[in-house]
């Protein structure tokens, strides 16, 4: 967890009383997400965070995510890895899908080969090439043969978009119902979740309305007592979550993993060489990008994987330490200078797409000014406009250098790559041992870092507004917050 987190998670614990006394209908749970209307779906691939929630509360994978981040049984009550870290087999509950056919190791394998089907051509997809078999085997046994062993390889088939239907249904825990831009989800009986007939089990549970809205709109929905939590928020709209003491006992943050940085749509003009790249890069403050958030303690960094991720065997040292910044700058500046005397006709001039978000346009000054510190020109496109360079901000779906280098593979054709980078990720699937692995992917960092794809600023930023009233609710690191466990009444 941030540092910066840690200091609001004790300011909320220290004025959580003030918040205790706000309303709340003990029979529903409303949370309101950031987005649009259009983000409350479960099919396809590519899911918003209102759609991942819904998806996972509603279609049960292998194993799923608790409220803390941790791996629990789900359709699998329970399973074993082999020695070698190759093999994991699982035992799926006795228990039924939604037309009452029994779930067997042949049904489960069809719906996990059509989600894996789906996934084709997406960063998921790429990370779950790690894959090399599964297979049915007798009653309710499946097994994932992999072609290394992979740690994280529980987090990995935990995520919303591997949850398990049968004709487009999933299994619970809960059931949704649309009523216009909103959804209602109720919880199973317990023999539809894979346990004993309980009496009286609809007293232990709320229903949970979910709907999404734009940041500013959840935030006044929050404020005026009409939803009991506000999910999905990110850096670009925490101005409208008040950041003062009086609001720290609802507004709560998670130290997540993930990528918060600039990438290169192309290498034209000024970002035809590397070294112009990388003088973009050496140019930006990092320390004093974000102070106007009042993020205190966030930590930047010059580096793709966070020095942080756990299980780490390979920890590099931040890039340039030999220089200051300001000599960074003066080299940056340097750069830039040459390439203009090159290019008379041409200007040193750079466009930068940023969404509609109340945060868009403080970074965004930021950044100009930095920009024309080293003599480049920064403008902001317009909406559909090809850009220059976009914002990366995307969550870590499980902690290893592996997902981190995956989402610039070359196949995904996002902007600048690697070819170089990829080949390598590729030889460390197949690596013999953990350490020639770890030696591959250090390696495979370093060639994207030379290529000046990507620009590294730090890590994502996350929030949630919670009411008191709620419970279920647990920081974590990946941002998920399951539906299912703010379903139950308080003891």
């Amino acid at each position: 967890m941030s540092s910066f987190v840690r200091i609001l998670s004790i300011s909320a614990m220290l004025v959580s009383l003030a918040s205790c006394g706000n309303s709340f209908d003990d029979d529903v749970t409303r949370v309101a997400f950031i987005g649009t209307s259009d983000d409350i779906a479960t099919n396809g691939v590519r899911l918003a965070p209102a759609g991942q929630h819904l998806r996972s509360a509603t279609a049960e994978g292998l194993v799923a995510l608790n409220a803390i981040g941790e791996v629990v049984p789900a359709l699998a009550e329970r399973w074993i890895v082999t020695e070698d870290g190759l093999s994991y087999i699982f035992r799926l509950r006795n228990s039924k899908w939604e037309d009452g056919t029994a779930i067997t190791s042949q049904n489960a394998l069809q719906s996990i080969e059509q989600n894996l089907a789906q996934l084709q051509g997406t960063s998921l997809g790429v990370d779950l090439e790690i894959i090399s078999d599964i297979r049915a085997m007798t009653g309710r046994v499946i097994e994932f043969r992999l072609k290394s062993p992979m740690p994280q390889f529980l987090q990995l088939i935990a995520q919303p978009e591997l949850g398990l239907r049968r004709g487009g249904v999933g299994k619970g825990p809960m059931i949704a119902e649309r009523e216009d831009d909103t959804i209602i989800l109720s919880v199973l009986p317990p023999e539809q979740r894979g346990q004993s007939t309980q009496e009286d089990w609809q007293d232990d549970f709320r229903q949970i309305r979910i709907f999404s809205l734009p940041a500013q709109a959840a935030a006044d929905r929050f404020e005026a007592g009409e939803a009991d939590a506000v999910f999905s928020g990110n850096l670009l709209n925490l101005p409208v979550a008040e950041t003062g003491p009086l609001s720290s006992g609802t507004l709560r943050l998670d130290g997540v993993f993930g990528l918060f940085g600039l990438r290169f749509t192309n290498s034209n003009g000024l970002l035809d060489d590397a070294p112009l790249r990388e003088a973009v890069a050496m140019g930006i403050d990092r320390t004093t990008l974000l102070q106007a958030f009042n993020l205190g303690g966030w930590s930047p960094t010059t580096r793709i994987v966070p020095a942080e991720l756990p299980n780490n065997p390979v920890v590099p040292t931040e890039r340039w330490t030999d220089m200051t910044f300001e000599e960074r700058r003066a080299e940056a500046k340097r750069r830039v200078i040459a390439w203009r005397a090159q290019n008379l006709s041409v200007e040193a001039q750079l466009s930068l797409s940023l969404p509609d978000s109340p945060g868009s346009d403080i970074l965004f000054s930021e950044l100009v000014s930095d920009f024309d510190d080293i003599g480049i020109l920064l403008e902001r496109a317009e909406a559909g406009q090809r850009a220059d360079i976009v914002l990366v901000d995307t969550l870590a779906r499980y902690a290893d250098k592996r997902w981190f280098l995956n989402q610039f593979n070359c196949a995904l054709e996002r902007g600048l790559c690697s070819p170089e980078a990829d080949a390598l990720v590729l030889d460390a699937i197949s690596a013999a041992n953990p350490a020639t692995t770890a030696q591959l992917l250090a390696e495979a960092e370093e060639e994207l870092l030379a290529s000046q794809a990507y620009i590294p600023i730090g890590a994502p930023v996350r929030w949630s507004l919670i009411r008191g009233g709620v419970d279920g609710f647990a920081e974590n690191s990946w941002g998920l917050h399951p539906l299912f466990p703010m379903a139950s009444r308080p003891n």
